[in-house]
């Protein structure tokens, strides 16, 4: 099957077929070849999700107390959901990767908050690099797209 994520190289040699990349796989499914691989690569993202949830909101578990964890796992499920959704708005670099990334890029952001005649002003710094990401993302969620 072809491997979509990796390009066929173009200079020196390149590959020897560059139309097809075979990989084999053994499996004691039920399922059909096509079946069995979409199963484990959906496996294999419900994992990463897993591993970002782990090292954030879920590194708190367990606690020791029931009403505790439930609300670690709510809260973490939330947040995992809104940097996701925020991260889909910004970039395709910020859809695709993990949770730590839009995390830093997003949220943390290195501001300062200013008022002045009843209005709130919000400076960002000024090299910073994520600078149109995060405006993006700002104007975005103040001026939804109406609904089609």
């Amino acid at each position: 099957m072809r491997d979509l994520a990796k390009p066929a190289t173009i200079g020196e040699q390149g590959e020897l077929f560059p139309a097809w990349r075979y990989h084999p796989f053994l499996t004691d499914s039920p399922f059909e070849t096509l079946q069995a691989e979409r199963q484990h690569r959906h496996h294999a993202v419900i994992e990463q999700v897993i591993a970002d949830d782990k090292a954030g909101p879920l590194a708190h578990l367990p606690s020791g107390k029931f009403n505790a964890n439930a609300a670690w796992l709510i809260l973490g499920a939330m947040s995992h959901n809104l940097l996701r959704a925020a991260g889909a708005l910004t970039s395709l670099f910020h859809a695709k990767a993990t949770t730590t990334t839009p995390r830093t890029h997003l949220v943390h952001v290195p501001a300062r908050l200013a008022r002045s005649a009843r209005r709130l002003t919000l400076h960002l710094p000024r090299r910073w690099p994520w600078h149109d990401a995060w405006t993006y993302l700002f104007d975005t969620l103040r001026h939804p797209p109406e609904p089609a």
